[in-house]
């Protein structure tokens, strides 16, 4: 089975990965279209030529292994997605190989948490809007809306949620989603000393959240500008 995780940045996503990877029987892919995005779009990102340089920055070729023979012999391929990477003429047919996963996070936590990796992000950086669009797409060829999770309730109720998740997929919950050990991971994309300090302090999920941060006033209408994006979604949630 292919599990395509679909999600914005500061979004749990990487600890999402460290879960399904901590599995045994799970193939993990960290953001495969993220470096195809940067040649494409010639967005400025930090460590841009690294990524560019380490990673398959063709489209049409990273789709073929999305759907290509699942790494290491093991059963389920996770595969870590952001839907502001699928840039307009990107292949998007290996969806319907994989089962789509849609993890959301209440934007005032995404922005608080992107702005100090990146300043000044805009609505695009933070890919509310691709995830809606994306949702509408694959709602669209299901015929039923697809799985969402939000990572609130992930991080309230980890064993919880990561058990009704596996029974939605299909698969069998393991205690081993739990935990993993600190530090770097062979399978971290070149950009992880920027972007993944906190996650490789952990060794599990974070506790429940606190109140939502308090934002500057521009970032405050970023916020509200996703919003409705992601309270949409929710609506469909676990």
């Amino acid at each position: 089975m292919r599990i395509a995780m679909w999600s914005g940045p500061r979004n749990l996503s990487t600890a999402m990965m460290y879960s399904f990877a901590a599995r045994k029987d799970c193939a993990v892919w960290d953001e495969p279209f993220y470096a195809a995005y940067l040649k494409t779009t010639g967005i400025d990102h930090p460590m841009r030529d690294q990524i560019i340089a380490a990673h398959d920055a063709d489209p049409e070729s990273v789709a073929a292994a999305c759907v290509g023979e699942i790494p290491h012999n093991q059963s389920l391929f996770y595969q870590k997605h952001m839907p502001l990477h699928m840039v307009d003429g990107f292949p998007r047919g290996f969806m319907r190989a994989c089962k789509n996963v849609f993890l959301i996070r209440h934007p005032a936590r995404v922005v608080a948490s992107y702005a100090k990796k990146r300043e000044g992000p805009t609505l695009a950086d933070i890919g509310f809007a691709q995830q809606s669009q994306m949702f509408d797409e694959v709602t669209d060829w299901l015929g039923h809306t697809p799985l969402v999770i939000d990572s609130a309730d992930i991080r309230a109720d980890p064993q919880t949620m990561l058990t009704k998740l596996c029974t939605a997929l299909g698969i069998t919950y393991t205690d081993r989603m739990l935990c993993w050990p600190a530090g770097p991971k062979p399978y971290d994309g070149i950009w992880a000393p920027h972007w993944y300090g906190a996650i490789h302090q952990s060794t599990g999920f974070g506790s429940a959240e606190g109140a939502l941060p308090d934002l500057p006033p521009a970032y405050q209408r970023l916020t509200d500008l996703a919003f409705p994006h992601y309270d949409r979604l929710a609506a469909y949630k676990l």
